[in-house]
Parts: structure tokens; sequence; C-alpha cells
């Protein structure tokens, strides 16, 4: 399995979260400790999609 890090969409910093070939998920709430700032994301086949950013 490939395995990736999930990048910030706002500073393009490695976060917390990895994930793979097969990882499916919808809304998740995205924090990133550099920046501070959280985002919301979909992924589908290691493609990362933002849905909204928020800011906090």
């Amino acid at each position: 399995m490939n395995n990736e890090w999930i990048r910030c969409p706002i500073c393009g910093n490695k976060t917390r979260d990895k994930i793979r070939t097969d990882t499916i998920i919808k809304n998740f709430p995205l924090f990133c400790p550099k920046c501070k700032k959280e985002s919301l994301i979909s992924v589908n086949n290691l493609q990362v999609k933002v849905v909204a950013q928020a800011e906090k």
C-alpha cells in the first residue's frame, strides 16, 4: 500500500494524518498544527479536495 501524509491546503506543510490508496474520507475537519487553521477536506484515491476553509 502507498501511504502519504496529508498536506495543509493553506501552508503546504505536513499534518499529523496519513492516507493510503484505499482511504475514502468525506467532510473531514483537517487541522494544521503549523499555521493553526482548519480546512474541511474530502479524500478519494490519494486525491485531496478542499470543501471549505475556516480559520480558527
